[in-house]
């Protein structure tokens, strides 16, 4: 008989018995010693770089996916964190405006309770585009009693008169105002002037002192109550400075106003000409009747 080419193989069954035999074996081995272990742990070190090797597309690719969320997460935070930043400073800033708005009225309450006269507490709500014109708007007019003629004060004196009523605004020229004049005096001797403005707000001029007054610089200006419009007393402005020219019939005086003009916010209206006009018209009310003495008739 001729011989075949290749050997006949085991039977699969058989090797699959063995297999089973040994694996049997081996888990019990495991389980109930520790024989293996060592081997374990070998063969664990020996096939760790294969798993990280075999991990690394995944760790990638998790990697630049979180890469990419904390990078739209950082620029999400920092656009929240912007605006907070943006809120927070409009609340900082809108508390310094209370702040600064709150002692303002606080000074102008107390220079009310100064005065003799009723005021009233309005507040600037525009001004003249005009530069020329040295003009403010006022939130209150005739509802509130305003008018024509009006002193108007801040917390630090004489700030200008109402020159044209509303129903709920009016208008005030300030002091500074080339249109204006104010008869004032000097506090320390009463010598009487006009203190005029020259169109530059913080500025007003003393017109028509000969270079013989006595005028030194940092005297007190008051309004002198000449003219009606203003009651006496009021603070104006102080002298910054003299400048006498023999050659000049008058000197030249340059006075601060003692009223910030030109950054106001709210202000005092006195009403003291409508208190003297009441004053008046009560005191004809109550004035007795004289009658006048009958003609006596001549005798023939």
């Amino acid at each position: 008989m001729a011989k075949t080419l290749f050997a006949d193989e085991p039977d699969s069954g058989y090797r699959l018995l063995v297999a089973v035999l040994v694996a049997a074996a081996l888990v019990f081995v495991d389980v109930r010693l520790d024989w293996l272990d060592p081997v374990r742990s070998m063969l664990s070190r020996a096939t760790e770089p294969m798993i990280t090797a075999a991990d690394l597309p995944r760790r990638a690719v998790q990697g630049i996916g979180e890469l990419f969320a904390t990078r739209a997460a950082l620029q999400e935070d920092n656009a929240r964190l912007a605006q907070e930043n943006l809120v927070l400073q409009r609340h900082v800033q809108r508390l310094a405006v209370l702040t600064a708005e709150n002692a303002r009225l606080r000074e102008l309450l107390n220079s009310s309770a100064l005065l003799d006269s009723s005021v009233l507490v309005a507040e600037i709500i525009g001004t003249d585009p005009d530069p020329s014109r040295l003009e403010v708007i006022i939130d209150k007019g005739t509802d509130s009693g305003l008018y024509v003629g009006q002193p108007v004060l801040d917390a630090n004196g004489i700030i200008g008169q109402i020159i044209a009523v509303g129903p709920s605004q009016s208008r005030i020229i300030l002091v500074t105002d080339s249109r204006h004049g104010l008869p004032v005096e000097i506090n320390r001797n009463g010598v009487r002037s006009i203190a005029a403005g020259i169109g530059r707000p913080g500025h007003l001029s003393l017109q028509y002192l000969p270079i013989t007054a006595d005028v030194r610089q940092g005297d007190l200006l008051v309004s002198s109550g000449l003219g009606g419009i203003f009651p006496r007393g009021y603070p104006v402005g102080r002298v910054a400075s003299v400048v006498k020219d023999p050659q000049e019939t008058f000197m030249t005086v340059d006075v601060i106003p003692s009223a910030a003009t030109d950054r106001a916010r709210h202000v005092l209206l006195v009403f003291a000409q409508q208190e003297l006009q009441a004053t008046l018209m009560q005191q004809q009310a109550v004035a007795p009747v004289v009658p006048a003495p009958a003609a006596q008739e001549s005798s023939p």
